[in-house]
């Protein structure tokens, strides 16, 4: 028989989405707020020529590094040069020095584990804080790179510097807020809606570019009906392996408690496939875009002989290339083992499962199910770390095979596909509690009018 919860959510309907009030106004302020986002993204920062750095980002090679990333995440604001070309990237880099630092520093450590809410927010606070200072660290490596380059900016000084360090700083700092505000009065996550959108902002591009290479007969029909039948398939295939996980049995004892017997109840403790998430694409995709990025800045400099092997490099790690798609694999596997015995410690996991009583069934407590613990997620980070470069490694293939024009990086499919599951768990847990109060208000309307019609007891 199905439980409540699981009725109220098949009754679920556009008849209890029409009258989910709250919902609505939640939904048309993170829209509000996306619309602010994207119109920033076409608002140029001071002093710098527009079409002369347009010309300098899309070089005919078509490899710019870390930047077609950046480029990528923000909706095309990086080849503007907009005042949110840095977009959200510094928070996110924070936040994760942060939760890096939680797990190895140990007065953030417990700060983490025995702060309670108010830990919770001075590690937010520190990661602001963080956040400011890469920020101003990017901004002005930005503003120095582009005053060094001619015909970029129109007054180069000291005064262009220091506008493109407060405006992009500026930028980002609004969007933390404006994230921040998404989450506590929209719906979903905010940061991660703000790089969603920036990623979806960039596909009809994609699929435009595609669908003109095969009006113009450089690409056959059969295969844009093969990419697309491979992009659903992929989407199909990242939804399952994000909603798979392996649910561990927990069982408390029972205990008596005067005449009666308490506890025995059983509980699950769910473990996911894919623990990291998109953080080892994210990594590995920055650390084999740095050589890229820096041969592209010094492209008019006289590298020292010590640096001579730079060019050599930078052939060899550009998309497609067989070195780039090896060091790609690696350095995702091994960023997924990392960032999961980051985030999953079994041996705190264990100990709180002893302290409350709860034990898995045929497992000693204490030392023996942390190891079983750390058995269980060493296999399904095995499983995780596969799916997560075959999806990253897949077009990489056909930029290999079929060129630059179809390039649409698997990190940004993973992240979509994430973010669009979120939001719609959040959308139905909105008017699954719409639903809730719904039947409470019946039920005290009933209680009232029983109450009102029953006689009097004297």
């Amino acid at each position: 028989m199905a439980s409540a919860a699981e009725q109220l959510a098949a009754n679920m309907n556009m008849g209890s989405f029409a009258k989910a009030t709250e919902l609505h106004k939640r939904l048309l302020f993170t829209l509000g707020a996306l619309l602010v986002y994207r119109i920033g993204t076409y608002v140029p920062i001071p002093g710098i020529n527009g079409e002369a750095f347009l010309a300098f980002f899309q070089n005919p090679d078509g490899q710019r590094g870390i930047l077609d990333m950046f480029n990528m995440f923000s909706g095309g604001a990086v080849e503007r040069m907009a005042v949110f070309a840095l977009n959200v990237m510094p928070y996110i880099s924070a936040s994760i020095i942060v939760q890096l630092m939680g797990a190895v520093y140990p007065p953030w450590e417990k700060l983490k584990k025995e702060g309670g809410e108010s830990g919770r927010k001075q590690l937010n606070q520190y990661t602001r804080y963080l956040t400011v200072f890469l920020a101003l660290a990017q901004s002005f490596g930005i503003a120095v790179g582009l005053n060094a380059q001619p015909g970029l900016i129109d007054q180069p000084g000291l005064f262009f510097i220091i506008s493109t360090v407060t405006v992009l700083t500026g930028g980002t700092m609004f969007l933390m807020w404006l994230g921040e505000q998404v989450t506590a009065r929209g719906v979903g996550n905010g940061i991660s809606l703000i790089i969603f959108a920036g990623i979806v902002a960039v596909l009809p591009s994609t699929v435009a570019r595609m669908l003109g290479l095969a009006q113009q007969g450089q690409m056959s029909a059969f295969t844009l009906f093969f990419i697309a039948i491979m992009a659903v398939a992929v989407i199909v295939f990242i939804v399952f392996m994000e909603r798979a996980q392996r649910r561990l049995l927990i069982q408390y004892p029972k205990r008596q408690e005067g005449n009666r017997m308490t506890g025995g109840e059983r509980s699950f403790l769910p473990l996911k496939v894919n623990t990291a998430g998109v953080i080892p694409a994210i990594f590995a995709s920055s650390l084999l875009m740095l050589p890229t990025t820096v041969a592209q800045f010094t492209a008019n400099a006289n590298l020292p002989e010590w640096m001579s092997w730079l060019p050599l490099v930078t052939a060899q790690l550009t998309h497609g290339k067989p070195v780039f798609m090896v060091l790609y694999a690696a350095l995702i596997i091994f960023f997924c083992f990392f960032y999961t015995s980051i985030t999953f410690n079994p041996e705190d996991t264990a100990e709180n499962l002893r302290k409350y009583g709860g034990f898995l069934p045929g497992i000693r407590p204490g030392k023996r199910t942390a190891e079983y613990l750390d058995y269980v997620l060493t296999r399904l980070t095995v499983i995780g770390a596969g799916y997560i470069t075959a999806v990253c490694l897949l077009p990489e293939f056909m930029i290999s095979s079929l060129g630059n024009a179809v390039y649409f990086g698997g990190t940004s499919i993973l992240i979509v596909v994430s973010v669009t599951m979120d939001t719609v768990a959040q959308i139905q847990s909105h008017l699954l509690a719409h639903q809730y109060e719904g039947l409470i208000k019946k039920a005290k309307l009933r209680g009232r009018g029983r109450g009102g019609s029953a006689p009097a007891r004297r």
